[in-house]
């Protein structure tokens, strides 16, 4: 039989996604129900899946039960474990959708990170505890064409390389293809390339090639690992970046050996949707 979803869509600097609630666990999506959802002539169209689950029905998950879980799928249906720019489209959802009080200052969430603490700021947005990035030395190389560059690993909770790139060169990217990267066995579950160039005091433009989606208008812990990189290369452990992505713009912090995110998210329309029969699990 179908399947009838309400659904809502939101993005954060263009990083879009389609957002449902499913506050007794009762629908998790196949990877083909999510490539449908995500596809852009078919379906609603986004970069990725957000479901608001109770983090009780997440299968090994140890923290408090009690907690809203966001279980993110990729556009092509594999689970990632965290999205920056979808935890802050998550929290706005919550509230607008009425699963955490209307009046509430922070949330605490469950990713498949570990948890994750969200502000809401007074002039809109959300600024995001994003946990202690871990950047390595630049031991990897990213490849496009004919270029190669020297890039930095870092963890946010799920894999990034981050190299740096002059103006021009970022601008020609051909990012319509994925990256390759050497060795080619540094990242067994796959990694999101950034390409970055500072443009002024505390300001960094990039461009990104997403795992399981392609180059993105923007990804949330992309900035903070092209930050932190950045950072690293320059001797600096406490810093703040604006980073520029073509969607838009946000703020990355680094104190102490955390980070947070600070950006702009909103929920842009709701609909239901029917998911046709060969789409659905069971």
């Amino acid at each position: 039989m179908p399947v009838q979803l309400e659904f809502a869509k939101g993005h954060g600097t263009m990083n879009d996604f389609v957002v449902l609630s499913d506050p007794d666990g009762s629908f998790d999506p196949s990877p083909a129900q999510v490539r449908f959802l995500c596809d852009r002539r078919a379906g609603v169209g986004a970069d990725g899946v957000l479901r608001a689950v109770p983090a009780r029905f997440i299968e090994g998950w140890a923290g408090k039960p009690e907690l809203w879980f966001m279980d993110y799928r990729n556009a092509d249906g594999s689970l990632a474990e965290m999205c920056g720019n979808g935890v802050r489209v998550f929290l706005v959802f919550l509230k607008a959708a009425g699963l955490v009080p209307a009046d509430v200052e922070s949330v605490t969430i469950g990713t498949r990170a570990g948890v994750r603490i969200g502000t809401y700021l007074p002039a809109g947005g959300v600024r995001v505890w994003m946990g202690r990035p871990a950047v390595e030395e630049p031991a990897v190389e990213v490849s496009v064409g004919s270029h190669t560059w020297r890039a930095r690993a870092v963890d946010v909770g799920n894999p990034h390389a981050v190299s740096v790139v002059d103006a021009d060169r970022l601008r020609s990217l051909d990012l319509t293809r994925m990256p390759a990267w050497s060795p080619s066995d540094a990242f067994a579950n796959g990694v999101n390339l950034e390409f970055i160039t500072p443009v002024g005091a505390n300001e960094l433009r990039m461009r990104v090639f997403e795992r399981g989606v392609g180059e993105t208008f923007s990804c949330g812990t992309g900035t903070v690992a092209a930050a932190s990189a950045f950072a690293a290369d320059h001797g600096e452990t406490e810093a703040e970046y604006v980073v520029h992505v073509p969607g838009g713009s946000v703020r990355v912090e680094l104190a102490g050996g955390d980070a947070y995110l600070s950006g702009p998210a909103e929920i842009v329309y709701h609909g239901t949707i029917v998911v046709p029969e060969e789409e659905h699990r069971g």
